[in-house]
């Protein structure tokens, strides 16, 4: 056995112990915000009875604010913990998510018109983007993408073909279970586990 090849393995053991744990820290409060953001737009969306012409339209905005909200969280835990914010670990989870957010934009363009497709299509997309990330992060994430999936495929099944028009409360609804659900679950699951 080579005692540099030995080193070399052991050193990536410890680095990736190392991230596991900043990116558990630095995804709880990312996680709970997502899921609040979810759950708030959710209710608005279908208080404020935004139709299926604007649903999409919502929705990205809704995004927007979420994706710049976990910036600002992951850019302040880094300064404070004096760390690099666009690091190699950083490169690599976003390299992994920007096809299948690519391949969502897309699609979401042609039909922008049909919430049952466009929530489908969301949640399987960004589900595969959890289970790419999922092999740089700690393993729930992963995890997490694989509940996004199935949501996303049950979603379809159910409304696709279904003899009901989709209403616009049960496509809010389903974002906010989903999109806010999901994120507040794992995000509570987070804190939880890391003060045990």
């Amino acid at each position: 056995m080579n005692p540099t090849w030995a080193e070399e393995n052991l050193q990536t053991i410890r680095t990736l112990m190392e991230n596991t744990t900043v990116y558990r820290r630095a995804l709880t409060p990312i996680m709970l915000t997502l899921g609040g953001v979810g759950i708030v737009a959710a209710v608005a969306g279908a208080v404020l009875r935004i139709g299926l012409q604007s649903f999409w339209w919502y929705w990205i905005a809704v995004a927007v604010v979420a994706v710049g909200l976990s910036f600002l969280l992951a850019r302040r835990q880094a300064l404070r913990d004096q760390e690099p914010f666009w690091s190699a670990p950083t490169r690599r989870v976003a390299q992994s998510v920007a096809a299948p957010l690519a391949v969502g934009a897309i699609l979401t363009l042609t039909a922008r018109y049909d919430a049952t497709l466009i929530v489908g299509i969301w949640l399987l997309l960004y589900g595969c983007a959890l289970r790419a990330t999922g092999f740089f992060t700690i393993r729930g994430v992963g995890e997490l993408g694989w509940l996004f999936i199935i949501a996303g495929g049950l979603f379809l099944a159910v409304t696709w073909r279904s003899e009901h028009v989709l209403t616009t409360g049960l496509a809010h609804g389903a974002m906010g279970v989903c999109f806010g659900g999901f994120h507040l679950a794992y995000g509570l699951y987070l804190a939880a586990s890391k003060k045990s």
